[in-house]
This record gives structure tokens, sequence and C-alpha cells, in this order.
């Protein structure tokens, strides 16, 4: 994805495009991924960008919120956001770090309890944690 391609997707979620979420933008809508935030600040300076850490993750929030990426938790100290917003499910290896996509087609889910009275259920989020066998 080019920079005009990436204000555009900027500006069609309400977002000014400076020329720091830009390269942000640049760096997660590539291609589809599944980065950190350490991830993503290390990519920024291995072009040597120096946008700061703060700037990343204000942004980060800022893309998650207007739905140009989703925040995935792994764990409380491990979070991963993902290019590819539409509801699909993971397989976390637990060795390597690295989050697999799962096509949702490929998957059912049965027997949900009901909402609590006055909520909807809005999504599932399923993530299968594998590791290398031994």
């Amino acid at each position: 994805m080019d920079r005009n391609r990436v204000e555009q997707v900027l500006q069609e979620h309400g977002i000014k495009p400076t020329s720091q979420r830009t390269e942000i933008g640049l760096i997660l809508l590539a291609r589809p991924c599944h980065m950190s935030a350490e991830q993503i600040i290390t990519s920024l300076r291995d072009t040597g960008s120096r946008i700061s850490k703060a700037t990343v993750y204000n942004t980060l929030n800022l893309f998650s919120r207007r739905g140009i990426v989703r925040e995935i938790v792994i764990d409380p100290a491990h979070l991963v956001y993902d290019s590819t917003v539409q509801q699909h499910h993971h397989f976390f290896n637990a060795d390597t770090g690295e989050l697999i996509d799962i096509d949702s087609s490929a998957l059912q889910v049965s027997g949900l309890p009901e909402a609590p009275d006055g909520t909807t259920r809005e999504s599932i989020d399923l993530i299968i944690r594998i590791r290398g066998a031994r």
C-alpha cells in the first residue's frame, strides 16, 4: 500500500493523515499482519524514523478505536494489532509468539450462553494456543 492509499484509508475513517500516522499506516497496512507496538517501533527505527514511542501507542489506540486495526490481547502483557479487521480467529504459537489467522468459516461455535439482560453479543474472539510438538 502506498502513501496516498494509506492517507485515503485514514481519511475514510475520520483520521487526519499526519506524517507520523501515515508512516505507522505504511507499516501496518502494507499487508495483513499482526504486530505489537514494539515491533512497529523497531520497524520505524529500521527506516530511520524518529517517531516517539508515545506517538506510536497513541496512534495505534486511535487506529483501533476507528476500526483500522483490531487489538488482540494475548495476555495482559501482550497486545497485538491486527490489520485484518474482518471477524476471524487465531492460533497463537506460544514458542514463537506468532499469531496465525483462522478463517471464521472454518470454525463453528455452538452452545454459547445468552448475553446478560440489556446487552447483545458483539463478537467472539477465539485464540487457540499452540506450541511445537515435543
